[in-house]
């Protein structure tokens, strides 16, 4: 599970890594907004901790780019203001839920554990006849069990959360090896779609979802 946190205070982001560590847990530590864009480029994170202002922008800003551009992780915002004004805007943002500085770092973790439970929940989708739900591992279509392996399961996962995103084959490499865990050669994502393909479309020479974006990637189509 990995979070990002958006936070210019160098030293009050190690303090939330800390109060937040995890054996299943890893740690992108950003102070500004560009650190963090560049980050999304290789990771796609399952919390995001924002702070609202920023040397180069506002978290608040980066919250809502992440919403238009389909991530869907829950967010929490670090404010100094808690004012119905910062909450309304937050919340209009897309952020999930916030804290005020100075804050309990035990109060911190409490939320963060209350948000991660909460994605957890959202990670089963229904779309045209298919049940997704990506935490247990169980994948249905009309009805019926599909049995999908660890490669492409990763692979659903990837494309599925970002509905009308084109994935390059680098991004989509990365996110269904993490980490270059296992060994990859070069046909080997092409060979995960074609087998997934197979499994979820009624016509995989006619794919209905998963789309081949000719000279970058693949897309889902399709919403959540």
């Amino acid at each position: 599970m990995t979070i990002l946190i958006l936070e210019d205070d160098a030293g009050l982001s190690h303090g939330i890594e800390l109060a937040l560590e995890s054996a299943d847990r890893t740690f992108l530590r950003c102070q500004t907004v560009a650190a963090a864009t560049a980050e999304l480029r290789q990771h796609d994170p399952d919390l995001f901790l924002l702070d609202i202002n920023l040397p180069d922008g506002s978290g608040l800003d980066f919250c809502a780019r992440l919403r238009a551009a389909g991530h869907n992780a829950p967010v929490l915002m670090l404010t100094v203001n808690d004012t119905e004004l910062d909450l309304v805007t937050g919340l209009a943002s897309g952020a999930d839920d916030y804290v005020t500085k100075p804050f309990s770092l035990a109060v911190l973790r409490a939320r963060v554990d209350a948000l991660l439970r909460r994605g957890h929940y959202s990670n089963v989708a229904r779309i045209d006849g298919f049940r997704f739900d990506f935490e247990a591992q169980r994948f249905e279509k009309d009805g019926r069990p599909i049995e999908l392996p660890k490669t492409e399961a990763r692979l659903l996962r990837a494309l599925f959360t970002h509905p009308g995103r084109t994935m390059t084959r680098q991004r989509l490499s990365r996110l269904v090896w993490p980490n270059g865990a296992e060994y990859v050669d070069p046909n080997a994502l092409s060979v995960a779609v074609r087998r997934l393909r197979n499994l979820l479309e009624d016509e995989p020479s006619r794919p209905r979802h998963i789309k081949t974006v000719h000279g970058i990637g693949y897309k889902w189509v399709g919403g959540i």
